[in-house]
Formats: structure tokens, sequence, C-alpha cells
């Protein structure tokens, strides 16, 4: 909004320079983004010291978008009276012009307004033509320019038909009809959408509602009586039609932020007074005003108590009322009770922004100044509400992946359809965008891999080559709907280079291979109190991963006998990492993505674990190495070993795996660490050795083991 500083001082009497203005509005909540140099204004003596201020107003500020909304709040910050435009002494008798408001549209125009003048159309004077230009707006003619100036003045649009261009010379307030199209202003034949709502003569559209006029019926130099229109019509409705033509106008701009419902009539006589004033007509009857259904103000109780509890200041009760009454607010005192002063405070109908007490308290703080109020913070009534299990979960998620050295990655949710297809069953379970901005934002992706995935491509193109990315969020497909996980995608060593890795001086470390993915899993469940085991899948494996180089992740939940699959970990398909673009011939990528949902389920409340003293009595320790078929897992071997073993049992650990000269043909030597120990006694040998002929009985029988 662009304000001239000398038309702003004939409405309030206000002697701060331009400088001292435009920092008073700011901190008002005004911000000032410029200062121009004022225009010449022919006919009207120079003006110390003027300027335009142009004002970047809020978008719940509707009522500032006029020179009366800005001198009321400039008004009211220096104290100074306000005066508001000349406007035409209302005439009553007959009503010269039909004004219908069909019943389709009454909801979306409550109120219209109409008035008609004899006119005289011409250039319009100087003074006016420097206004309207120094507020962004080009003068037309004098007709014309008198309804943008009123526009202006008073923040509420207005719109000039050709009278005599109107069939059956009425206006009705309808929807547009099917196929029915109007040529706009600008020149431009537009099809109008279905509930349009339109301003029409007796037979065709003549004007979309409170956004731009008809060509049709355009004022023009031959033009002798025009008909005023001055309604309000409902924000929603303008803005939907402003998109749907792809037209924005000064007039859309201030009615789909919400305007004055009681404006009409007083804008129509603020241009009957102008027309007058510059000798461009004279009106013609009385003004039509259809408004069925009047609007009751609304009105909001404001306590003085709940100001200071809110500012951390005391506000003087004088102070409050004054500045609502010069915001245009009526304040009425109401009886003083325990809780001290308060107002019942009737809202005007420009303030669309006001309907809570807060919103009153808002008006009370701008005025009495931001920077007055205490940097304090307020004093704590009762104590914080704990986080959400969920949020402690992903906070405690972070720091364990962080720590195993991985890099939180944020992708996007919308992919492309190739890169989300592997991880569904079929098609049918993805779920479509209606609307796509491109192909590569088709789908809601079903997994969090593909984004990492790509990140991870990006950074190995970019000469990093190990990776380590997760992501917490989520998944989208159609069976299942919005679930939240997290994943891991890793490629590269699996340590840092140093010399010490291998033999061979400045060697490297081994690539990262499924051990290193199941185990930042491992690490996270057990953080999350879920006790994980890791199960080959049955064949095949899952669609985007490697078979025999994947393993599922299981867990028992305490609410049910059934084990929960977590998710998966494991080496992801070539022909995916390829496709995605990762170099040809790097190191393998390894993933996993686990269900959060699920591990909820199955996570158990560390804080009511018993805690376990330190162990007094040592441990004895004894290795075993047994050869079994090649293709039975390690895991399973581990699951007998603690099955047949007495509770002494505390730990199974494998430190080797051999296959080769010693071992048949189609078997591996699997080497296991078993650590014995009792709570309450030193154990002895005989138990010691009992327990392990007991365990190799067990792996003979159900694995067909072999000692070696």
């Amino acid at each position: 909004m662009r304000i001239l500083v000398s038309w702003l001082r004939e409405l309030v009497p206000v002697e701060a320079s331009v400088e001292e203005l435009a920092d008073a509005l700011t901190r008002h909540g005004f911000e000032v983004s410029a200062i121009d140099p004022a225009p010449s204004v022919p006919d009207r003596p120079a003006a110390p010291a003027d300027a335009v201020l142009d004002l970047e107003i809020t978008t719940n500020r509707p009522d500032c978008l006029s020179m009366v909304g800005i001198a009321r709040e400039v008004a009211t910050i220096y104290a100074r009276p306000l005066t508001g435009p000349t406007l035409a002494a209302a005439v009553p008798g007959e009503q010269p012009l039909p004004v219908t408001i069909e019943d389709d549209a009454r909801g979306l125009c409550p109120r219209y307004a109409a008035a008609v003048a004899d006119v005289t159309v011409a250039a319009s004077p100087g003074w006016m033509a420097a206004r309207l230009e120094a507020a962004g707006v080009r003068p037309i003619n004098n007709i014309v320019d008198v309804t943008n100036y009123a526009m202006l003045e008073l923040g509420h649009p207005l719109h000039a038909f050709d009278l005599d261009r109107l069939e059956g010379g009425e206006l009705r307030v309808r929807l547009a009809r099917p196929a029915e199209t109007v040529r706009t202003l600008d020149g431009v034949e537009r099809a109008l959408p279905a509930g349009t709502l339109v301003i029409a003569d007796a037979g065709h559209a003549q004007a979309v509602a409170g956004v731009m006029g008809g060509a049709d019926s355009e004022v023009t130099g031959s033009t002798k009586r025009v008909a005023l229109e001055s309604a309000w019509f409902d924000p929603l409705s303008v803005r939907r039609t402003s998109k749907r033509l792809a037209l924005s106008t000064d007039a859309s701009y201030r009615f789909e932020r919400g305007a004055d419902i009681e404006a009409p009539v007083r804008a129509l006589l603020r241009v009957q007074a102008l027309l007058r004033d510059i000798g461009a007509g004279t009106p013609r009857g009385a003004v039509v005003d259809r408004y069925p259904i009047p609007r009751t103000a609304a009105a909001v109780t404001l306590r003085h108590a709940r100001i200071r509890q809110v500012l951390g200041v005391d506000v003087e009760a004088g102070f409050v009322a004054a500045t609502l009454e010069r915001l245009g607010f009526d304040a009425d005192p109401l009886p003083a009770g325990d809780g001290g002063s308060a107002w019942r405070v009737t809202v005007p109908a420009h303030r669309v922004d006001v309907g809570r007490e807060i919103d009153l308290i808002e008006e009370v703080a701008r005025h009495h100044g931001y920077d007055r109020l205490p940097a304090t913070f307020p004093a704590a009534v009762q104590p914080p509400a704990p986080p959400s299990g969920a949020l402690a979960r992903r906070r405690l998620l972070r720091r364990v992946l962080t720590a195993s050295g991985c890099s939180e990655a944020i992708t996007y949710g919308f992919i492309e359809e190739a890169a989300a297809a592997p991880f569904v069953d079929g098609s049918d379970d993805l779920v479509r965008i209606a609307n796509p901005l491109a192909e590569t934002s088709a789908v809601l992706r079903p997994s969090l891999i593909p984004g990492l995935v790509d990140a991870l491509v990006y950074n190995r193109r970019r000469e990093h080559h190990d990776i380590r990315l997760f992501e917490i969020g989520h998944r989208f497909t159609a069976a299942r709907g919005e679930t939240p996980g997290f994943a891991v995608a890793l490629t590269g060593a699996s340590s840092p280079e140093h010399w010490s890795n291998s033999t061979r001086w400045g060697g490297q470390a081994p690539p990262i291979d499924v051990f290193d993915v199941t185990g930042i899993v491992g690490r996270v469940c057990d953080a999350l109190g879920v006790a994980a085991v890791f199960e080959a899948p049955a064949a095949p494996a899952p669609g985007p991963l490697v078979a025999g180089r994947t393993a599922v992740v299981r867990a028992a939940a305490p609410d049910t006998a059934t084990a929960l699959t977590l998710g998966y970990a494991g080496q992801l398909a070539p022909g995916i990492a390829a496709a995605r673009g990762l170099p040809a011939g790097d190191e393998a990528v390894y993933v996993a993505e686990l269900d959060l949902d699920l591990i909820a389920r199955a996570a158990t409340d560390r804080r009511r674990m018993a805690a376990a003293p330190l162990p007094r009595y040592p441990s004895i320790v004894r290795d075993l190495a047994v050869a079994v078929d090649a293709a039975l897992p390690a895991a399973t071997v581990r699951g007998t070993i603690r099955s047949a073993a007495p509770e002494a049992l505390r730990q199974v650990r494998q430190f080797d795996r051999y296959a080769g000269k010693g071992v048949p043909q189609g078997r591996v030597s699997l080497a296991f660490r078993l650590t014995f120990r009792a709570p309450d006694r030193t154990l002895t040998d005989t138990e010691v050795e009992q327990a392990m002929r007991v365990i190799l009985a067990r792996l003979t029988a159900e694995h067909d083991a072999q000692l070696r």
C-alpha cells in the first residue's frame, strides 16, 4: 500500500517528519519498505516534506489497505483527531435502478448497493490523477478515477457500468450459467467456471463479481449515465474465482482478504461527493441497498487482569479504553469484579481480524509499545508435560545412529514411480499424486530407501566414498496407509582408512558387508529395548535385496505371542543401485528399514527392568568348534546352543568360520566361545564339562554336527 503523506495529513493533522512517521508505523506493525519522492500535485499547494510511504500490509489487516485505515492508526499513535472524507447527503425517494440478488447468490453476496448518476466523461483533475499515480493506479477518466480514488481512501472497491449499455437497465447478482462467457476490461474473452458469481443485466454477464468488470458495459467517452456498484462479496468465493481465472486485481486483492460489510453505502456517498466536487456528474435518485439480513456486530469481553497476565506489565485502564476507541472499537465498562476492570468491546465491521480477547490484547500491546514490554519469562505454574514416547524414541534413535557413524538425510516424500516400484508388491499398492509437478514426483514414497539411495549416489558422484546415511520419516502405501519408520544406507569401507587395516602397509579396510548393517540395527534395537533376532528370509528374499545377504528382523511383542516382523537388512540389489546412477564398479550398497510403530509395540520399558549387581564370582570360558552343513545359518546353531545349555551360560559368541582343507565338501566349521558363570557360587570344571557334553549332543542330534 502506497501512502502519500500530504494526503494522509489531510485526514489526521500530524506534524511528525516523514522519517519519524515511517519509524512509528513500522514499530506499530506496518513495515515501511521504502520512502519514495512525492509527485507534484497540480492545483494544490505544495506540501512541505512530502513523500510516498510504501507499506507492507499483513494479510490479516485488510482495513489498512486504505488511506483512512492508515490514518486511523496514525491518529491512535499520536492521539490526534481523525477527519473522514466528505460524504454526499443521502437522498430519499425513488430508486431508479432495479437490483436483484438471486436466491442461489445470497450466500456469496449478502449486500449489494448501487446508485445512478448523470455524468460527463473527461480527464480527471491534475491533483486527482497525480494522487492516483502516487498510489500506483493508472488514471483512465474522471468516472473510473473517482471510483479508484474512493477505493484508495476507504479501502472498498467500486465499479461503474455504462447504464445505457445494460440490457433492461437492471443489475442482477447471480451464478454463471453453463458455458457462459464474459469479455473483461482487459479485452480477454473468459469462460466462466461453474459457481462463478457474476453481475449481469437482463441477458448477459457484465462483470466477474469482486474481480473485474466487463468490456461490454465499460465507461467510455460517450457514456452519459452510469450505474455505480458497491457490494460485499464472500472472500473465499472471490479468491477461488481469481485463482480459476488467473486474474488478480486491486478489487480482488481487497475482497479476498475481507472487506467491511458496512462500507458499501458509505463508499457510494463518497463517490457522489467526488463527482459533485470535480464537476463530473450529478446523482439521480436514491441509493439502492439490498441488505436482506443485516449482520450483528461481534462483542468481546476484555479483562484488565488478563492484559497484565499476557503482557507482563500494568497498562493503565484509561489508556486501554482510549486506544480501543480511537481504533474504532466501542469499549463499554463492565461492573468491576474480583478480577478488576473489564470492558464489553464491540468490534467494528472493518476489523475482520478481531474475534477474541487475545486479539484485543494485541491491539493494546501494539500501541503501548512492544519495546516497552519486559524481557522476562512467564512464571511456571505447572511442570512441563513429558515428551511423547514417539518423540523420545526418535531422539534416542538419532543419537544411536549418529554414534554409529551415520549422517542424517532428509529426502523428498514424492518420488518417481520407477524408483518406488521395487519396494511394493504391485503397482496398485502405490499412492499416486493426482497432479504431480513432474514425473520425478509422481507417487508418495512407499519406502525411505529410494530417497537414501539417491542421496548416497549424489554424494558418491562427488568423490565421497565411505557413506553412511539414515533417515527417519513416513512411508505411504495403499494397503497400510501412512507408517513411520527409519532406514539406513551404507557403502564403502567398514572403517576409516589406516595403515593397520591390513597386513599390507597402506592397506585398506574391508568393504561394508551385511554384518555392518545388522550390527547398526542390533545396536538401535538394543537401545530402544527391543530383543531383536535376525533370521534368514524365506525364499525369495525381500524384493529389493539380494538373496543370501539379507536378514529379516523379528521381535516378540509383550501383547502377543506372535513375533513381529520389524523390517529387513541386507544388500540392495545391484540393478536398483545402478538404475539410480551408482557408478559402475563401486562397492555394494547395504540397507535396512524398520517400522517404528512395530518397534514401539515390541519395546520394553528399560526403566522397569531390575538392576543386576556386578558378578562376584569368576566366569569359565570354553571354545567349541563344530562342522555343520554350509547352508545352516550360524544363528540357528547359536539358538540350539542356548536352548541346550543350563542357566549358567551367559554368552555365546562366534569368532571363526572356516571352509577348506580338513573340512568335508559342503560343510563349514563354526567356532564359538561360550562363557559360563553362576550368580551364587564358583562353577566347577565338572559342571562346565557336563554342560558342554549336553550342548554337543544336541548339536549332533539336530544338525548332524561333528566336533573338530
